[in-house]
């Protein structure tokens, strides 16, 4: 930008100096710095020049030493068109109304769509927001975010195996994908039932094949469980006719097996636990700057866990670079905890059956036997023997060769 653009932005006057030699009236001004441009010499009695604004007063001080007149006769530049539209003030507050009506329309949700699911689950989908308080109509700042109202979804929905939200605009989209339930193949190629580890039959449901052990029988890993192949039963084999078929062995076969589990036990820990109290503070962030705008001062928490969530302010289409910072702070207190030796094996037997449990998924622990025990450095170790109820069917392809 020119310097004259500059001066133009700051305000100019155009005047005209009266007097003997006009002239060197704008020339004495310049020698004490003020600026002068679009000089015109309009007759031997009057010239015409323009000045900054801020100059003004320093030429009606120079004016009063001398014999010239001056006459303002113009004025240009942002500071006389800012004054002149102030004096509208119904359009400024038009204005000013108008812009906080598009601004809060802006974040404000309109349109709320679904896609990607089935109609039922649509629905279901949408009554659950509803719930949620996000519907058409809705503050962009007085729902959840994102990340918490997926979370929500996939608990309260379960026939969702993921879901996605954006926002875009006024519109708030939200893409589903439906849970495939696979379902057994309803001619499955032939095969047996085998053992997946070792142990003792304790219930058996056989659907289809031939059972090769009883209720209380010791299994290895891979015995034959249900045999595939079944014949045509004793009548076939008096006729000396034996035809043998083959089938996909299915049943439901549940065992005793037993684990040895090793867990360690601090006897002195540190617990830390949320008390329920929480504060909540608003920033406005603008970059690298933040103002508060709700929640000032520090908090009267001495341990403390905070979480943030950020919203962008909108205006129509457009995400402004201006947020919205929530800022929830919960109280937490730290607890020194000291356990007996009794209380350390306790805790260890009750860790070690959930990390059995689940490694194995659907089982049921049934008893637990105490190996070893130490005290060492701080800790009680413990080595456990455990007894299990587990389903321990495992499938074996069968040739028609076999």
């Amino acid at each position: 930008m020119t310097q004259k653009n500059k001066l133009h932005m700051a305000g100019a006057v155009s005047i005209i100096v009266t007097g003997d030699r006009p002239e060197m009236f704008f020339q004495h001004c310049a020698s004490y710095g003020i600026q002068i441009w679009d000089v015109v010499k309009l007759n031997q009695q009057s010239c015409k020049g323009t000045i900054g604004l801020k100059d003004v007063k320093y030429i009606k001080k120079l004016r009063k030493n001398t014999n010239y007149k001056i006459k303002f006769i113009d004025r240009k530049g942002f500071p006389f068109f800012f004054r002149r539209y102030l004096r509208k003030k119904e359009l400024i507050l038009a204005f000013i109304l108008s812009t906080l009506l598009l601004f809060t329309l802006s974040n404000i949700i309109w349109d709320v769509e679904i896609t990607g699911v089935p109609k039922d689950i649509e629905e279901k989908i949408d009554r659950q927001l509803e719930q949620y308080g996000i519907h058409p109509g809705s503050w962009i700042f007085s729902i959840d975010s994102p990340k918490r109202i997926q979370q929500q979804l996939l608990h309260d929905v379960p026939e969702l195996l993921w879901v996605g939200i954006d926002q875009k605009g006024t519109t708030f989209h939200l893409e589903g994908v439906e849970k495939i339930v696979v379902k057994e193949e309803e001619n499955p190629e032939p095969r047996n039932l085998i053992a997946a580890k070792k142990g003792i039959i304790k219930k058996m449901y056989v659907s289809q094949g031939v059972p090769k052990v009883n209720i209380h029988d010791y299994v290895e890993k891979g015995d034959l469980l249900v045999s595939g192949k079944m014949d045509d039963g004793e009548e076939a084999k008096e006729e000396g006719k034996k035809e043998v078929k083959h089938v996909a062995a299915a049943g439901e076969i549940t065992a005793l097996t037993w684990y040895e589990v090793k867990v360690s036990v601090p006897l002195k820990a540190n617990t830390e636990q949320l008390t329920g109290e929480q504060e909540n503070k608003y920033h406005l962030s603008f970059g690298n700057f933040k103002l508060p705008i709700w929640g000032f001062g520090s908090s009267d928490f001495e341990n403390t866990q905070q979480e943030q969530e950020e919203s962008n302010l909108r205006f129509l289409k457009w995400k402004l670079p201006i947020k919205i910072i929530e800022t929830n702070i919960h109280e937490k207190t730290y607890k020194a905890v000291e356990r007996t030796k009794k209380e350390a094996i306790e805790v260890g037997i009750k860790q070690a059956k959930e990390q059995l449990k689940l490694e194995l998924g659907e089982a049921e622990v049934l008893s637990e036997k105490i190996l070893h025990q130490s005290t060492e450095n701080g800790k009680v170790k413990l080595n456990l023997y455990m007894s299990v109820e587990e389903n321990i069917i495992d499938t074996q392809p069968l040739r028609q060769g076999d």
